[in-house]
Order: C-alpha cells, then sequence, then structure tokens
C-alpha cells in the first residue's frame, strides 16, 4: 500500500511540505523516483501533452530531462484546499546548443486519501535567456 506523506485534507504546513517534497523530487531529474508521487493511473497535461499512468510519466520525464539540460526547478505554494493544492514555479535549462531557457508557469493537483497526485495540469510558457541571465543555481 502506497502511502506519500502528508496525506489531505492539507493545512498550510502540509501543503508547503508537498510543494518543497515535489521541488526537491523533480531536481533529482530522476524519472523514476518523481514518478513514485503518482498514482498508477494519474492524469497529466503538461503544456499541450496528455498524459496517463506512472509509465508514461517516467517516459515523458526521462525524454523530458535529456532535452533540457542542467534543469533547476523551483516551487511556490499558491493555493490549497482539502486534496488540492495549487503551485506556480520557475525552472531554467539549456538544449544541447547551450541556449539557456527560464521556464514559468502554474500547476494544479489533486491528491488521492494516500498522498499520491492523482492529476496535474500544467500550464508552461518559456523565455530564452542568457547564461548570466540566469537566477536558478546551484
Amino acid at each position: 500500500m502506497e502511502i506519500r506523506q502528508p496525506v489531505p485534507p492539507f493545512d498550510k504546513n502540509s501543503a508547503l511540505e508537498k510543494v518543497q517534497a515535489a521541488e526537491n523530487g523533480w531536481n533529482t531529474r530522476d524519472a523514476v523516483a518523481v514518478s513514485m508521487a503518482y498514482t498508477e493511473d494519474s492524469q497529466w497535461r503538461n503544456r499541450g501533452d496528455f498524459i496517463n499512468g506512472r509509465q508514461a510519466i517516467q517516459s515523458f520525464l526521462t525524454k523530458k530531462w535529456q532535452t533540457e539540460l542542467s534543469y533547476r526547478l523551483r516551487k511556490e505554494l499558491w493555493s490549497f484546499t482539502d486534496n488540492r493544492i495549487a503551485v506556480t514555479f520557475q525552472y531554467e535549462w539549456h538544449d544541447a546548443a547551450e541556449q539557456w531557457y527560464r521556464s514559468y508557469g502554474n500547476e494544479l493537483w489533486e491528491f488521492n486519501a494516500k498522498g499520491l497526485m492523482q492529476r496535474r495540469i500544467a500550464s508552461i510558457n518559456d523565455q530564452a535567456i542568457t547564461f548570466q541571465d540566469r537566477i536558478i543555481v546551484d
């Protein structure tokens, strides 16, 4: 039985904990480990992509981090209620040609009773930046 603490219903502290855990997980760029935070049948909309299920999430993230190099993410809690959390985020990365980008967006998350994310809706925009314009650095 998979349980991912904290579990709903969320209060401010548990919502902040969930957001930080997501940020930490995604920054590992480990698609298998990250996918374990989602239900087996999790439904995603990421930009214009519709992704269904943990295996598809793993494939999507593997491909993402093969093209979005040096990926570094920051998430911020926007709102929460019961079993839902909204976040705003930004991440920076570069492509194979060394062009840097900052990607901005918002995510809506819905969790099951065991604290696994069952639905994720992400809207993301990219902006080309220079290496010197980066603000998220290790």
